[in-house]
Parts: C-alpha cells; structure tokens; sequence
C-alpha cells in the first residue's frame, strides 16, 4: 500500500494529499471535502508513511498494518471508529496481536480505524494483483532456495 504524499495535521479532523508546495507553506487538498488550503509550518503535520505502529517486537509500519487490516476485513471498510474501545482494542487485537498495550493509546486505535475507512472510502485501499515480474523473482528466489 502506498501511502506517499497523504499527511495527517494536527488539530483538524481527515486525511489530506499534498497538492502544491509553496514559499512558506505546502497546499494540502482534503480528502473529504476535495478543499485546497494552506498548511503552515507552525501546524504539526505527519506524513502517513513515515507512522509506525509499537510492537512488542518492533515498529510496524502503518502501511503494513493497513495491508493486515485489508486482507482481514477483504478490502472493505472496517468498523467504525466510533465504537467502544474495548471492542476496536479487540479487532486491532485480531490482525495485530502484538501491538504494545501500553504504548498504543485508545485514541491512537480510533485513528487506526477512522483513517483506514477514510482511505476505503477514497479507492487507497485496494488488493493489488501480482505483477508478472513478482511472480518471476519470486519463482526464481524459490529455485535458488532448492
């Protein structure tokens, strides 16, 4: 899943996309409402690809915790981030189940879910076919293994 050029800000609810880099500021275009505004360097932006989720093990880039959630749920939208916390602790629990309890807040598993239904949404989240090529390295990495 690609997640270039889509950030996060601060303090404003959605997801945006990068449209335009200015002087002192980028241009975002709102996932939601398709409105292009400025994005200041006073705001804290985060970009999607650079989240990671806390393992106990390692970090786990949100790309690929989206990519576990798709296959889980084939490629539709997942539940509502408007649920208990209980019950999103326990989907997360079910494609992630060894997330870091006490470094993953409720508040951080409610973002998980609503980006990843607004994502859904806007055609990001789909399953990609495999390529020819992938299929050829692949094959040829299984031989060389022989």
């Amino acid at each position: 899943m690609n997640l270039k050029g889509l950030i996060a800000i601060s303090g404003k609810p959605g997801l945006y996309k990068v449209a335009a880099q200015g002087r002192n500021n980028i241009i975002v275009e709102s996932l939601d409402t398709g409105k292009k505004f400025p994005a200041f360097a006073t705001e804290k932006i985060s970009a999607l690809e650079d989240i990671s989720i806390y393992t106990y093990e390692e970090d786990v880039p949100l790309s690929d915790v989206y990519d576990k959630l798709a296959e889980k749920v084939n490629f539709d939208a997942a539940i509502s981030h408007k649920e208990s916390s209980a019950k999103l602790r326990e989907e997360l629990t079910s494609f992630l189940p060894d997330f870091d309890e006490d470094r993953i807040y409720d508040s951080d598993i409610r973002k998980i879910f609503q980006w990843y239904n607004i994502l859904a949404a806007k055609g990001y989240i789909v399953k990609e076919e495999a390529s020819e090529e992938s299929v050829v390295e692949a094959e040829a990495a299984a031989e060389e293994e022989e």
